[in-house]
């Protein structure tokens, strides 16, 4: 199953981890040399707050991907696999197709796959390739017979094993906004969504704990800030 962040209400008020953390690797895919594509799905982005979100979250990726957090993943590098360093090998804001009030996992795998094999703009698939797909303010994402904001705030997948993405919902509810803006909580979220496709690209298949989820589920909502050059950014911390 695809790994998602639950909402932090849930989460804080569990003082740890159902079980002690006992993540073990399952011989699955690692993205060793991340990098990173960012798709901002929707007119929206290209308006007000939320066009200036997009050079923000741009900009965060630039520095993250080169940043202790990620440095601090080569603990997960097995042997053939050194996991260092990574970076962003571009951005597309596109309007079609057209969203309504709800999209399915499904429907993004579908415009994911259109947009590799149909824009030139969109790099296709490496073993280190992961495609961030952002969906504007008032759209809920739907997987698995779970919606955004209900049951979970974010998550990565896998098609077919050869594309991997993660999926970032606008943060419109209180129990994915944790108490931050809407900038660092989308920061926050795809840090945690980022460290887990590093080091569990095929959910399940890399470093897993079988009681406790991913490396970012073990801590879910423990964030700081980071000195990003400019604007802040709000990171969670990964196990």
């Amino acid at each position: 199953m695809p790994d998602a962040v639950g909402q932090p209400t849930a989460e804080v008020a569990a003082a740890a981890p159902a079980a002690l953390p006992k993540l073990t690797y399952r011989n699955g895919p690692l993205l060793t040399a991340v990098e990173v594509f960012t798709i901002f799905w929707g007119p929206a982005w290209q308006q007000g707050a939320q066009g200036a979100m997009v050079a923000q979250i741009n900009h965060f990726f630039d520095f993250i991907l080169t940043s202790p957090l990620i440095a601090q993943l080569a603990e997960y590098s097995v042997p053939g696999k050194q996991i260092g360093r990574g970076k962003r090998t571009g951005t597309l804001t596109i309007t079609t197709p057209t969203l309504g009030r709800s999209v399915t996992d499904t429907a993004i795998q579908h415009m994911l796959q259109m947009e590799i094999s149909s824009n030139p703009a969109v790099p296709h698939p490496t073993p280190n390739t992961l495609y961030f797909v952002y969906v504007p303010p008032g759209v809920r994402v739907v997987q698995g017979g779970s919606a955004s904001c209900q049951a979970f705030c974010g998550y990565h997948n896998d098609i077919s094993g050869q594309i991997f993405y993660a999926v970032m919902p606008y943060p419109g509810c209180a129990g994915c906004l944790g108490g931050l803006t809407p900038l660092d909580a989308l920061t926050s979220t795809s840090s945690h969504e980022l460290c887990e496709a590093i080091t569990d690209a095929i959910p399940g298949r890399g470093w897993y704990d079988d009681a406790n989820g991913e490396i970012g589920d073990i801590c879910a909502w423990k964030t700081k800030k980071v000195p990003v050059h400019g604007p802040a950014g709000v990171v969670q911390s990964s196990q």
